[in-house]
């Protein structure tokens, strides 16, 4: 396959690339390249405000992923554009999240626990709510508003339900594609979101994007947690799995404003987090009520 002249001109390589276009992304543009040095990922992509992603973030992100032993390493950057290692592994899926929490919640304690030494720079913060918040002034006047009255008094309900937690550095992004196993260990990729935040958005992320069934989310929860959490600390985490849903569902409907990358119906994806933010909802409704 060509490669596009954004991939083919980079100064990083040795000899004459040659490559393919990689599938799975939601926004940016991914290609896996090949050169007389190795085999490399590059993702193109500019910044996003109305998402909040900073590529000189994400980059300095990765490099600290990288250091502290869970992300590929960064072999270039440029604004627009990033190369990093290329991972023989395999692409989780939802089944494997919901096969083996227990794993995932080792990866996220450790993650949590190490991250946030390695970061430079400004802190950025990552709380759901606001962005929530901020999505629905995005919304305002567009196609998309009527969603905004619905969602906005949910996504304060599900605030008011959380519990004080100690800040942690955060990849925010827990979509099953982003865990890749290379039947040794687990790697994390795509730090677009990472910030500073609750290890709940990470914890409900995991388990909202797999759709854990009950018993899968508590062995996360125990293991992350080393103890079976009160049922405060349970009410919290799932209200922060509506969050996460909530979020994504939202984030489809800002994209569909703002993006256009090949073969993604963002609408589709929007429908698709709607339905499991419903059960999700419904979930949440019976279990702990309402206020």
């Amino acid at each position: 396959m060509t490669l596009p002249d954004a991939v083919a001109d980079l100064p990083c390589w040795h000899g004459t690339p040659s490559g393919e276009r990689l599938s799975g992304g939601l926004s940016n543009e991914i290609w896996k390249v090949a050169d007389d040095a190795g085999t490399h990922v590059v993702r193109l992509g500019r910044d996003y405000p109305f998402h909040h992603v900073d590529r000189a973030r994400e980059v300095m992100t990765a490099r600290a992923a990288h250091r502290a032993g869970f992300g590929p390493e960064v072999h270039f950057a440029a604004p627009g554009v990033m190369v990093t290692a290329f991972i023989g592994a395999r692409t989780w899926g939802a089944e494997d999240l919901r096969t083996d929490p227990e794993r995932v919640a080792r990866l996220l304690s450790a993650f949590h626990r190490r991250m946030g030494a390695e970061i430079s720079g400004a802190a950025f913060l990552f709380w759901p709510f606001h962005v929530v918040r901020d999505y629905a002034r995005t919304l305002r006047g567009t196609p998309h508003d009527g969603v905004t009255g619905e969602f906005l008094p949910l996504s304060d309900e599900m605030e008011r339900a959380q519990v004080p937690l100690p800040i942690v550095f955060g990849h925010h992004d827990l979509l099953p594609a982003n865990i890749l196993d290379d039947g040794k260990r687990l790697w994390l990729i795509d730090y677009e979101y990472a910030g500073f935040g609750t290890a709940l958005f990470d914890l409900a992320g995991a388990a909202s994007n797999a759709e854990m069934p009950p018993d899968a989310a508590e062995a996360l929860l125990a293991t992350y947690f080393g103890a079976t959490p009160d049922p405060a600390l349970f009410r919290a985490f799932d209200a922060m799995q509506v969050v996460s849903l909530l979020r994504e569902t939202l984030w489809a409907y800002v994209s569909d404003l703002t993006l256009s990358a090949p073969g993604v119906d963002y609408m589709a994806y929007a429908a698709e987090n709607r339905a499991r933010l419903d059960a999700a909802l419904a979930a949440y409704r019976s279990r702990w009520g309402t206020e």
